[in-house]
């Protein structure tokens, strides 16, 4: 990692950019083309692509349900518990999220209310890729399957052999999820949005996804179908002090940096001895990491800087507006009150980020690319919409008249105020 002491305020923007994305431009001409032909072919669209970027034609792009089925005789006992026990508490914390609907009465005679109300078609997209993220399936199926969507429909692309990873499939039925497709990139959202012979299209599309798959969810979002969030590489933060462990440090900024080479981790301490340790632990924990040579490109590009005081270093981590946020501190809940940007937070040194990516409870599917300065992680309220319903009495809207008419008059919407004056009137 780059190491940055005492850093002025005026570099604070550059030492907090993301890596830049030099193919931005091009991929978003290719991913239109990419769109525009599964909207005129369909199907034969995507098995061309599917042939052309996965190298494999599958006889049919829906799983069946014996594929399904098939799924858990196939997963060793250990991850099957693993799942459920992620699911429980993915559900439990999801449920609680439920808000009670109540009548308020804004003056004598006038209620209003809000009603939450399903999505009904909604597309997740899970990647399968370099990891087959099964736990995806978890933190969309969850809260789709309580808000009680009407449809839900599974992307994801298949295996080498042309076939969905198992974990993948037992998530998805465990969700209640019975359509699946195997079809992956910026091909699957367009299939999502827009509808092919196989596969319906949904009004709303969630879940993460490659730069192609990013790039597309904002080329359909435009055209009116709604996505969860604007999502880029992953990206953590780390707030030290000089009580924290280098080793869970250097672990927890290597468990972002192994996503891929554009990942981003940023490291912030008061103290000079914690860095000399992370370091050091970060050196030995790459020795033996699998996906060793993403992390290494991700800290070619990262950062570990040194302030004065634990306040600046909230400050630079507000700064930042990372996607996870860890505060490794003696005492977090201290500090906790502070953070003002960031998608998920983990308090104390007992909280790795990886426990909210797979069974905490909290959702995974975060802001990034410090949009979670304007945007919440997807949770309950993302499959669903919220609806305000009114009813006014007679009494009620003779109080409630002088008010309305006099501002649709002072706009110049004359027709507003007769809509109130004509049945005063009547």
């Amino acid at each position: 990692m780059n190491i940055i002491r005492y850093p002025n305020l005026e570099n604070q923007a550059v030492l907090l950019e993301r890596p830049a994305d030099q193919e931005a431009a091009s991929r978003r001409e290719k991913v239109a083309s990419i769109i525009a032909a599964v909207r005129m072919e369909g199907d034969a669209a995507l098995r061309r692509f599917s042939e052309q970027f996965e190298g494999f034609v599958p006889k049919s792009l829906a799983v069946s349900v014996e594929e399904i089925d098939l799924a858990a005789q196939l997963m060793p006992l250990e991850l099957k518990t693993a799942i459920q026990q992620a699911y429980q508490n993915i559900r439990r914390f999801h449920a609680s999220q439920w808000e009670k609907s109540e009548s308020i009465e804004t003056m004598p005679g006038v209620l209003c209310w809000r009603k939450s109300v399903p999505i009904g078609r909604v597309g997740l997209y899970i990647p399968g890729g370099t990891a087959p993220l099964f736990s995806t399936v978890l933190m969309l199926g969850v809260p789709a399957q309580l808000a009680g969507c009407q449809e839900v429909i599974l992307c994801t692309p298949p295996q080498k052999d042309g076939t969905i990873h198992p974990a993948i499939l037992y998530s998805a039925k465990l969700c209640g999820i019975q359509k699946v497709f195997k079809v992956g990139g910026a091909q699957a959202i367009a299939a999502m949005a827009y509808g092919t012979e196989t596969i319906p299209n949904v009004w709303k599309i969630f879940g993460p996804g490659n730069p192609w798959v990013t790039a597309a969810k904002q080329w359909v979002s435009i055209d009116g179908v709604a996505i969860d969030l604007p999502a880029g590489p992953s990206e953590v933060c780390v707030v030290a002090d000089s009580s924290a462990n280098p080793s869970f440090i250097a672990a927890d900024l290597l468990s972002q940096a192994e996503h891929g080479s554009d990942s981003q981790v940023l490291f912030i301490t008061n103290s000079e001895e914690i860095i000399a340790g992370v370091e050091k632990a970060l050196a030995s924990q790459l020795e033996t990491l699998p996906r060793a040579e993403f992390a290494r490109k991700v800290l070619e590009n990262s950062h570990a800087i040194l302030v004065k005081t634990l306040s600046e270093a909230m400050a630079w981590a507000n700064a930042y507006a990372p996607e996870h946020l860890i505060l490794a501190l003696e005492n977090p809940e201290q500090w906790a009150d502070q953070v003002s940007d960031a998608g998920s937070v983990f308090l104390g040194h007992w909280t790795p980020e990886s426990a909210g990516d797979y069974a905490s409870g909290t959702n995974h599917t975060l802001p990034t690319s410090g949009y979670a300065r304007a945007y919440a992680g997807v949770s309950l309220d993302s499959f669903l919409k919220k609806i305000t319903f009114q009813q006014i009495s007679k009494a009620g809207l003779e109080g409630l008249a002088p008010t309305v008419v006099t501002m649709a008059r002072a706009e110049g919407l004359d027709a507003h105020a007769r809509a109130v004056e004509i049945r005063l009137n009547n």
